[in-house]
């Protein structure tokens, strides 16, 4: 069962992406946009640190907060590797610029 869950945050026109994955121990993990893999003893937890770095869900997010945010939801493209290790060159993306 895959329980991850994609949030992010903006640096102009920069998107930075976490992944937080809830864990069956009632748990979760957050893979930052360097790799770490942070440990949380909750998922609402997880969220609150999410939100404090300023980070926002992707699920749920419409076209109104996305423009807020600077970017189309059309624009992104979110991270995909077999491997976290591979995962953590994706985990920060430039996208080009607005016209």
């Amino acid at each position: 069962m895959n329980n991850d869950q994609w949030w992010l945050a903006t640096l102009g026109r920069t998107i930075v992406w976490a992944r937080l994955r809830e864990l069956e121990a009632g748990t979760a993990e957050v893979l930052d946009s360097d790799g770490n893999t942070l440990a949380y003893d909750s998922p609402d937890t997880a969220k609150a640190a999410l939100m404090d770095a300023e980070f926002a869900a992707l699920d749920g997010m419409d076209a109104d907060d996305a423009a807020d945010r600077g970017f189309a939801l059309e624009e992104l493209v979110v991270p995909y590797a077999e491997d976290d290790d591979r995962l953590r060159a994706l985990m920060v993306q430039s996208l080009p610029r607005a016209h």
